[in-house]
């Protein structure tokens, strides 16, 4: 079956869509990489995404005309990939406004952002969406998911597997090897912290809006991280909880990055940023070492996604602390490194198709396997 998938990460830089096909089994399946394209979002647009992801105030109006811009970025980066419109189906996550993960006094929820009857109808093609809402009403995370695609599309071998992508947020996924008593193991994954989020924040308020991101990590590596602050955040109670956790950028938005300046002595703008930076990468640090101390679970290497793989200040620092662990992208098997998250919805909406249950509890502590997500026809 030919599946398009469309995601739009916590960093709201725009769409990814991917072309693949599926066959065979649903956890082994057959599948090729057809066709990927990254869309961005219009500046004006992923204005709106960001500030109404932290908060800001917008009427009924402005909800529905966010919604419908939204909608139809998705599908002119559906079309851009899929000109022939060879996909059956479109898999297609929407844009992440509010995750709330589960917590004693509060039930989960996420909010995507999403008009998919209209996407079905502009792309005369049914929708498969809002993928989070069932693991969430059952008591799970709703997150993270695509731990459950790196599994399938990347199969396993002679020892443990770590992918990481860097997003918005940081997220971990811990396949296990294909031999030895570990070989019956559940896939782990878990979000880890901030990635993108507070990267991104800090350059765009430190260089006066003059730039969004930090090109291939040049800043970071232009200075110097102050670490006491670093090993003072990473005692931070989310960062010391124990998987299943999930996060978003409502946590670690603006308002953390300010508090996070505000405690640090006054530094130079590089070195701000390499701090913020170097934080990320000592979050997938701690991780690594808690998990092996906690499981005995080592990985041998480590994939890296997402934007974020591009920042040589992130890549730099995980080879130097990671003792033992290769660390390599995703494109090493052969996935892009945008394309992943797109390639893992577009997995999803070929499961829903086969109505296949995904065993999620070893990633977001739902009691039971659940079909993933709903499907909207175009008609």
């Amino acid at each position: 079956m030919h599946v398009l998938g469309l995601m739009s990460g916590t960093s709201a830089d725009g769409v990814d869509a991917v072309l693949a096909r599926f066959d065979g089994q649903p956890y082994k399946p057959i599948w090729a990489l057809l066709n990927h394209v990254s869309l961005p979002y219009p500046q004006s647009l992923r204005k709106r995404v960001l500030d109404a992801g932290q908060g800001s105030k917008i009427n009924s109006s402005e909800w529905l005309e966010l919604a419908e811009s939204i909608t139809e970025v998705q599908a002119e980066a559906a079309l851009a990939c899929d000109p022939h419109l060879k996909s059956e189906i479109v898999g297609c996550h929407g844009q992440t406004i509010c995750h709330r993960p589960p917590r004693k006094t509060n039930r989960g929820a996420s909010l995507q952002l999403l008009q998919a009857p209209l996407l079905a109808k502009l792309l005369a093609r049914p929708v498969i969406y809002d993928f989070r809402s069932k693991d969430l009403a059952n008591g799970g995370e709703g997150a993270p998911l695509t731990p459950l695609a790196d599994e399938a599309l990347m199969g396993r071998f002679g020892g443990w597997r770590a992918v990481l992508n860097l997003g918005g947020i940081a997220n971990i996924t811990l396949i296990p090897p294909n031999k030895g008593p570990e070989r019956l193991a559940n896939v782990l994954g878990w979000d880890a912290g901030p990635a993108n989020s507070l990267i991104d924040l800090a350059v765009h308020k430190l260089t006066n809006g003059a730039l969004e991101f930090d090109r291939d990590g040049l800043i970071a590596k232009s200075g110097t991280p102050h670490l006491p602050s670093i090993e003072n955040w990473l005692k931070e109670p989310f960062f010391q909880r124990s998987p299943p956790k999930s996060t978003g950028r409502e946590t670690f938005g603006l308002l953390d990055l300010e508090r996070r300046f505000a405690q640090m002595p006054l530094l130079s703008r590089e070195n701000l940023i390499a701090t913020i930076t170097c934080f990320t990468s000592s979050i997938v640090v701690q991780d690594l070492n808690n998990i092996f101390r906690t499981d005995l679970i080592r990985p041998v290497e480590l994939l890296v996604s997402g934007g974020g793989s591009r920042n040589q200040a992130i890549l730099k620092d995980l080879r130097m602390k990671c003792k033992g662990i290769r660390v390599l992208t995703t494109e090493e098997y052969g996935i892009p490194v945008q394309a992943r998250e797109a390639l893992a919805f577009a997995l999803f909406s070929w499961w829903h198709t086969l109505n296949y249950p995904c065993p999620t509890y070893s990633l977001t502590g739902v009691n039971r396997p659940l079909v993933m997500g709903i499907r909207v026809n175009p008609n």
